[in-house]
């Protein structure tokens, strides 16, 4: 049942759609970056378990940034195989 409703959207909703979750996904980057340089300044502070908050920011950059990696690539590869 779901299989089909993803199939009957057309392009151009999938295009809008893929527009929005880059744009969540941009927010979702910032938000950490922002979190990771506030925890690696209070890094050597009183809580034993800061490197914890550092690598939980760095995972979430880092899936982030793989699904944007994805789609621009993804895109490219379309733009190519459009114009060859």
């Amino acid at each position: 049942m779901a299989d089909n409703a993803f199939h009957q959207m057309s392009k151009e909703t999938w295009y809008k759609w893929s527009f929005y979750i880059n744009i969540i996904l941009f927010f979702i980057v910032a938000l950490f970056i922002y979190q990771l340089v506030r925890d690696c300044l209070q890094f050597p502070g009183p809580d034993p378990y800061s490197w914890l908050y550092i690598t939980r920011d760095l995972v979430f950059i880092s899936i982030a940034l793989a699904l944007v990696f994805f789609q621009f690539f993804r895109n490219m590869l379309k733009i190519m195989r459009r114009s060859l």
